[in-house]
Order: structure tokens, then sequence, then C-alpha cells
């Protein structure tokens, strides 16, 4: 089985889940072909990714005179779909208000979707699956609608919740659209979305980095750490303001703060009265499971953004739990489904520093209700968000889509 693969950026330091995901399906004996839209702002380092780093396309950085040849490649070999095709991009710019932003954007990428759909039929693709249902999917499915080669989606948080153009149309044309949480499949039946084309897969940790540590020994300072993009709906900021008032009150508490972007320095300035609140800048993934075991407590406090954005159920706290590490998160998206509130972590309501604030202070004092917890995170971890059982599910989803079409 052959499957052609496309995502915002490979491999990105952003998007771990993407290229992990990739690299699990090559083990299970399946080969991809991996494309990106962009070349990654900040690449992954891991060594294991060489490979993938020289066989990806960036389809963006491809010369224009390339892809225009590409149009006229398809225009003669497969006239019919290609007229088809033209069609159906007027119809969902008309859709999307004809001359609009959104609907000359989808004009760009239909442009893009050309290169794709040639390179597929040129290796012998069987199928396309998609990472983020917005500009991916636009270039994805007008490919696939170029060459006759299904496409499948994986959608997570800001391409539904505030990029989510043409979602109906997208759910529909896919052979199937997944998303991480059930939150996000309720989501796109609010939207009046049929949903019987949806199936839930979670983005999985990898139980071979992660692993549930050997019995810790805290320090003098309750040691709390985050890891994640320094952006608004991480509330990053609240957590700064939790475990200043755990201080005020003569806690003993020390905050790691690993990551970077663009509030970085509000987020400094907010922490700059505090020894004790350090900023460790991005991580590389190699070591992202040393540090979160080195954790008292992981707390990810999210919230939704002022332009509605919310994160899905983040990888990263899924990463925390199994390494053995108790979690504190917020009652936002999809994260209910992972962090159950007093069976497997805390969850607080978002931008609540005071609530935020008492929950670290508990964890810090309790032991035994932590040691319960962090019991149950590693089970409801294995279970429901292993990389290898969500790979796998995905890949089942592949098969299914492959014998149909070639029925």
């Amino acid at each position: 089985m052959k499957i052609a693969y496309l995502a915002p950026e490979i491999p990105a330091l952003s998007a771990t889940f993407v290229y992990k995901e990739i690299l699990k399906l090559k083990d299970f004996g399946t080969e991809v072909v991996p494309f990106s839209v962009h070349k990654p702002h900040s690449e992954a380092t891991d060594t294991q990714l060489n490979e993938l780093k020289e066989n990806v396309i960036h389809l963006y950085e491809t010369a224009k005179w390339a892809v225009f040849l590409a149009h006229i490649y398809l225009l003669f070999t497969h006239p019919i779909r290609y007229l088809q095709t033209v069609f159906l991009v007027i119809k969902d710019m008309f859709t999307l208000g004809g001359l609009s932003r959104k609907a000359l954007g989808l004009g760009f990428r239909f442009f893009y979707s050309a290169l794709l759909a040639k390179i597929m039929i040129k290796n012998q693709c069987q199928h396309l699956h998609i990472h983020f249902a917005h500009i991916p999917t636009d270039i994805g499915m007008y490919a696939s609608s170029l060459t006759g080669i299904s496409f499948s989606v994986t959608a997570h948080a800001n391409d539904l919740f505030e990029r989510g153009w043409l979602l109906k149309q997208k759910v529909k044309r896919s052979a199937f659209f997944a998303t991480i949480s059930e939150f996000n499949k309720r989501y796109l039946a609010s939207m009046g979305i049929n949903t019987d084309n949806v199936q839930i897969v979670r983005c999985g940790v990898d139980d071979e980095q992660f692993s549930p540590r050997e019995k810790f020994i805290t320090g003098k300072n309750f040691k709390v750490g985050v890891v994640g993009r320094l952006v608004e709906k991480k509330g990053i900021d609240t957590l700064i303001s939790a475990v200043t008032l755990m201080m005020n009150k003569g806690v003993n508490v020390e905050l790691h703060i690993a990551g970077s972007g663009p509030l970085e320095p509000v987020l400094v300035k907010l922490a700059a009265d505090t020894e004790d609140i350090l900023f460790l800048g991005s991580m590389a993934n190699t070591y992202v499971a040393e540090f979160i075991a080195s954790l008292d407590a992981f707390v990810l406090p999210c919230k939704i953004d002022k332009n509605g954005d919310m994160d899905g159920i983040p990888v990263v706290l899924m990463e925390a739990m199994l390494s053995g590490v108790p979690v504190i998160s917020t009652k936002v998206s999809g994260i209910p489904e992972l962090v159950i509130n007093e069976r497997t972590g805390l969850l607080v309501e978002a931008d609540d520093a005071l609530a935020l604030a008492a929950a670290i202070t508990r964890l810090s004092v309790d032991s035994a209700a932590s040691e319960t917890m962090v019991l149950k995170a590693i089970e409801k971890v294995s279970q429901e968000f292993s990389l290898n059982v969500n790979t796998q599910r995905l890949r089942s989803l592949f098969i299914k889509v492959v014998e149909n079409h070639n029925e």
C-alpha cells in the first residue's frame, strides 16, 4: 500500500505527531510519499528523520513554471477531470463569496494542487491522507479531484474552530474524515454536518519514547513545568499568575517553561519579579521526555483565545501522563476526554489562576492522590491514546478505502 501524506510542515517541531505517525506507518509496512505545504519554520531535529527530510516534497518551494507544466500535463492527460475540477473550484469560490480573500486563496491552492496530483500519479499513490482541514485539505481535495485518487483528513483544532471553511464539503468529499476528539465530532454535528463519515482517531503518544519513570524523589521546591508554544490558547499567563500566588503565600514552588512563541516577551515581563520562574526556550523533541520526567507536576491551563481558537487534546499531556507525572489542565475542548478530573488528573476552569494555584498546591501536599491518578492516567493513555493503537486504526481505514476503490 502506497499512501501520499500532506501536512502544513513536515517535519515540524510544533507538529511532531505528524512525522511520528508517518514513521510508525512505515514500521507497519506502509509506503509513504510525504508532501509539505511549506518548508518547516522550526524543523524537528531527530536523527531518525534524515530519510524523511530527504524525501519530503515542499509544494510552495517549487518553481511556478514547474507547477504550470503540471497543469498542462493534467489538462492533456486527464482533460475531463481537469475541467470538472476547475468548475468545482469556481463553485467553492462562490460559496466563499466569489472574490473574497478566502475564495481567492482557493484559486491559489488549486494552482499548487496540480503539482501534488502529478507527483501522486507518477508515484502510483493509492490514497492521500491530509493533516489539518484548512489549507492542506484545499490543496489535497483538488488534487484528488484531478486524479481520482481518494483522500482522507485528520482535523485537529484551529482548522475547525478558527479556519473551518468548506467543512461540510470536505467531510462529504473525503473517503473518511478523522478527528481527534468526540468534542470535535459534536462540533461538526452542531454545524449541521452529517457525521456518519467522521471517525475518531487520536493523535497518539509514542510509548517507546515515553514510559513510566522510576519512583521520583522531589527536591526542595515543588517543580512545575510545561512544554508548548507561547501563544494565548496555551494559558501560560494564567500558570505564571497561579505560581506567583503560591510563592506569595510562601509555598516552595518553581516553574519551568519550555517553548517559544509570539507571547514570550509579554510572559517574561509578567514573571520578571520572580527568580523561580524559568524560560528554557524551544526544546528539541529528543529532550522532552527527560524534561517531563524531572517534574513534580505538568500543568497546561489551555483556554479559548480571542479568535475562538483552542487546543484539541494536546499530545504533550499524554506524554506527561504516560511518563508517570501528575497533570493539571482545563475543561476546554476535548481535554476532559483524556484528563478525567480526580481520576487521571485534575481539571480547573480556564483563566482561573486561583483555582489553578489550589490544584497545584493540592498535588504538592497530597502524594497519595497523585500516585493514584498517575496509575489511572498511564492505563488511560496506554489503552486509548497510544501511537501504536491509533496508527493501526488509521492504517486499517486506509486499507478499507484502497480495497473499496479497487473493487
